[in-house]
């Protein structure tokens, strides 16, 4: 039997913890308290999967930045070649300036967003009047990723698009 004093010890039980008391058989039973948190075995699964899904996302990330440097390249050898075009509608040649005859055309794809650190732009050889071959080799970590790929891109007067690497030419430009 229930008295007024044990519905009183439940009522102030109740307010000091929040929870409701349950009766059995008369007696006061406190309620079960879950575990809040996870297993050590739950944990470890959440880090076999994260490893997992870097193993596989990373790679392909550092490819994709791989690529997007040199689409970045391919489009700075064209823009140069372009302006080695405006060279010889000006002048009849290729040459530059006296004293300054192997410097690339001014340019800014070849130094911004640290596009040097990247690749490195050069003639192949002094440019002649009636021709020159334009090159942008992969330098540092593009250089390490890159290299099995394209390697040195090229283009030349005609406008002939090539790599260092067998089989490139399509793939890299």
């Amino acid at each position: 039997m229930r008295g007024p004093l044990a519905e009183l010890q439940q009522d102030r039980h109740a307010r000091l913890t929040g929870h409701r008391v349950r009766q059995r058989h008369g007696a006061m039973i406190a309620p079960r308290r879950h575990g809040a948190g996870f297993t050590l075995m739950e944990l470890m699964i959440v880090v076999a999967i994260v490893a997992i899904l870097a193993a596989v996302a990373l790679p392909a990330y550092q490819d994709s930045v791989t690529r997007t440097w040199r689409n970045k390249a391919t489009a700075c050898l064209t823009e140069l070649a372009q302006s080695m075009e405006r060279r010889f509608t000006g002048n009849m040649s290729y040459v530059g300036p006296a004293g300054a005859a192997d410097e690339l055309p001014p340019n800014t794809c070849t130094v911004e967003d640290g596009m040097a650190q990247r690749y490195a732009f050069s003639f192949v050889d002094d440019p002649s009047a009636g021709e020159f071959t334009l090159q942008a080799e992969p330098q540092g970590v593009q250089a390490t990723r890159d290299e099995d790929r394209c390697g040195t891109l090229r283009i030349d007067q005609r406008g002939t698009r090539t790599s260092s690497v067998e089989g490139g030419d399509a793939v890299c430009w």
